[in-house]
């Protein structure tokens, strides 16, 4: 080579056509580090020495001559030490001299760098041995830079070239170099100039996971394996030893190979249908033990249901409130007196039969007169739970829904009046204070109603001063309590007037306009009054007005003494069925307990289609066809078990025999005969409720009122015109 002294030589039969390789311009720095090659070979033939500016300065030359030039061995493509990659334009044949100058030719046949260059050559690491593996400089700046080649063509005559560079910003690792041991000059291997691989990416934009996820597959393949045998033969001896001698089984034809592939596979079958079998089997015996417990557990249920609906009969018998308690009791006494004239009648006739009947009609009246005494305690628990109920309604604040779906409460001035006066009315109550807290609640009262100056607060006012005289001579309480008594109660009228108590005006049953009271005035048969027509109860098929509701109680009390506390418990739970179903059912909310009764017991004979099962508690009306509303002639009398199986059939006709069909319609025949006036009726209120704006109850009132609609008048016109 000419001007290298290499460190190795090159390959036997290698060429030397390789690029330029970067030469290292700091000898004093790398004669210092250790030597970077693995093995030291025998050195090359010596050469005359370089001279300052060969090995020193800003410039750097490297020169192939034919097929001369050394090559390290394992070396990669050649690049620039300093981080360029060089894309010569190849011209002319292989064997042509190169020689890579700077921007401004030269006449000489070498490459002097530029400044910056030199300084990018000079900041090289020299530490060959510890730093094999540390990158070279980072280029600060990204761009393209071109340079002028002379090229010597074959007739002797020379040619420049533009070779473009381009300085990319990238890392390139330190893959190892070698130095010259006379010279100490380094030589470093270059990295490989190939651009990295560009990927194509489509212009539309992919964000599925099979475009982001590598899929990566393993097969398994086999390799051919060649293998001999060797026997004995004319030349060769093999020993026989370990030779195995293998005898020929019987020979299976095809018919018995398939006769035997037959039988095992009947054998795989018949133990896995076993198998299968038993996996069946063993459903059916868990499901079996599941409808036994279920069985068992329904049993309970039942029992319980009915022994805590004993107990509350008997509760309310022992201790009756309400009015359907009441009407519960009558009954009781009533099948007690029936049974008790059956068993008079059975055994006795004659003058012992008066007798009996007379002594039976004894102990009625005493039990209806004790029934009484009940009555007028009853009457008066209840109306102090109804005066309790009136002040907390008008001291309530205001409630309702915001936009967040909660409930939202706010306190008027009204409001706040009357939880004073609930507060007054409380205190004013209680009993055993001393004359100091009395004498101070009864000062609080008057300066309340001195207020207003009107004929009832100068009651008021008088009645407390004359409390107020009593406590002070020191008269004892049981002589007070017909006076507190009045006080109280005036106090009552008080706050019951909307004059002094706006939210009275809300509760009051009674219209604060007389001449209201003139509208909707009906004249009761039994007791030869004039009514308003809210005290008139009306069945479906009605023809007049009739007695009123005080009138039809006492005669069921003295005379009939009908019980409608289950027809009542049964009409209440088929409405909150129909509110479910959300299809604007109307037939059903008309209906009442007579009319449901009627419905149960004369038309579906009070007990189950299906199992004739005659429990009132466990039987309930449901609808025929889902796909219409309830009414008499789309219902059917079942259990609550056979209600919810009925109400998940699309078509009931199909599912039940045409001999059951035909049962089911003749009795809804019956049913729409009785009711005929229900769709007239139904026609008429939803006309008139569109009429007034008086829309159905929404969740909000539901929530707000605990479920129940506040009470809003309603004047329609009168039955007659309605029919």
């Amino acid at each position: 080579s000419s001007g290298i002294n290499a460190e190795w030589p090159l390959r036997p039969g290698e060429t030397a056509a390789a690029e330029p390789e970067t030469v290292a311009a700091e000898p004093e720095t790398a004669a210092a580090e250790p030597e970077t090659a693995a093995a030291e070979p025998e050195p090359a033939p010596e050469t005359p020495p370089k001279t300052a500016e060969e090995t020193t300065g800003a410039s750097a030359q490297v020169t192939t001559e034919g097929t001369e030039s050394e090559v390290l061995p394992d070396q990669p493509a050649n690049t620039a030490a300093d981080g360029e990659t060089v894309v010569p334009e190849p011209t002319g044949s292989a064997e042509q001299d190169v020689s890579v100058e700077s921007r401004v030719p030269d006449t000489s046949d070498e490459i002097k760098l530029t400044d910056s260059d030199a300084v990018l050559i000079d900041s090289l690491q020299t530490n060959l041995s510890n730093e094999f593996d540390s990158p070279p400089p980072p280029v600060v700046e990204e761009g393209l830079d071109t340079i002028k080649v002379t090229v010597e063509k074959g007739d002797g005559t020379l040619q420049t070239l533009n070779v473009t560079i381009k300085q990319e910003l990238l890392a390139k690792p330190f893959v190892g170099g070698w130095r010259h041991k006379e010279s100490g000059k380094e030589y470093h291997n270059c990295f490989v100039q190939t651009l990295p691989k560009k990927y194509f990416c489509g212009e539309t934009p992919k964000h599925c996971r099979e475009t982001q996820t590598v899929t990566n597959k393993h097969v398994r393949s086999q390799t051919t394996s060649d293998t001999s045998t060797q026997m004995t033969k004319t030349g060769c001896w093999v020993s026989d030893r370990q030779d195995k001698i293998i005898v020929p089984g019987k020979y299976v034809t095809a018919d018995e190979k398939f006769c035997y592939m037959l039988r095992q596979v009947i054998i795989l079958q018949s133990y896995f249908r076993r198998w299968k079998a038993q996996r069946y089997v063993n459903s059916i015996r868990q499901d079996h033990i599941r409808r036994i417990e279920w069985e068992k557990k329904e049993e309970e249920r039942k029992r319980k249901e009915k022994e805590r609906r004993l107990k509350e009969e008997y509760q309310r018998r022992m201790q009756p409130l309400s009015k359907e308690d009441f009407d519960l009791v009558y009954h009781a006494l009533e099948l007690w007196r029936r049974e008790e004239i059956e068993n008079i009648n059975a055994t006795k006739s004659g003058p012992e039969r008066k007798a009996a009947l007379a002594g039976l009609m004894d102990e009625e009246t005493q039990l209806i007169a004790s029934i009484q005494r009940h009555k007028l305690i009853a009457k008066k628990d209840n109306g102090k739970k109804a005066k309790r109920g009136f002040l907390e309604k008008c001291a309530a604040p205001k409630e309702w829904i915001g936009f967040d779906g909660m409930p939202t409460k706010m306190d008027t001035p009204y409001t706040m009046r009357a939880k004073d006066l609930k507060m007054t009315y409380d205190s004013l109550e209680k009993r055993y204070l001393t004359r100091e807290e009395r004498l101070d609640i009864l000062l609080q009262l008057k300066l309340t109603v001195k207020e207003h100056d009107c004929k009832l607060t100068k009651d008021i006012v008088e009645l407390i001063d004359r409390e107020a005289d009593l406590l002070m001579r020191g008269s004892k309480e049981q002589n007070l309590e017909g006076l507190r008594q009045r006080i109280s109660t005036l106090f009552l009228q008080y706050i019951k007037t909307p004059l002094f108590n706006a939210e009275a005006a809300n509760l009051l049953k009674v219209p604060e306009d007389p001449s209201s009271l003139r509208k909707d005035i009906y004249y009761c048969r039994g007791c030869g009054n004039y009514l308003p027509s809210t005290d008139f109860e009306l069945t479906t098929n009605a023809r007049s007005i009739g007695r009123c509701r005080k009138c039809k109680n006492l005669d069921s009390e003295g005379r009939l003494r009908e019980d409608f506390s289950r027809y009542r418990s049964l009409l209440r739970s088929i409405r909150a069925t129909e509110e479910s179903f959300n299809d604007h059912s109307r037939i059903i909310f008309l209906l009442t307990e007579a009319d449901l009764r009627y419905l149960a017991e004369n038309i579906w004979g009070a007990q189950s289609v299906l199992s004739q099962w005659e429990d009132t508690y466990d039987l309930t009306l449901v609808r025929w066809s889902r796909r219409q509303e309830w009414s008499p002639w789309n219902c059917v009398l079942l259990t609550n078990e056979e209600a919810r199986a009925h109400s998940k059939l699309v078509k009931p006709e199909e599912a039940y025999g045409p001999v059951f069909t035909q049962k089911i319609k003749y009795r809804h025949i019956l049913g729409k005969q009785y009711f005929s006036s229900m769709p007239k009726l139904s026609d008429y209120m939803s006309k008139n409720l569109q009429s007034v704006n008086m829309p159905l109850p929404s969740n909000a009132e539901k929530i707000m009122y605990g479920g129940r609609k506040k009470e809003e008048k309603l004047s329609l016109p009168a039955l007659a015109e309605a029919q």
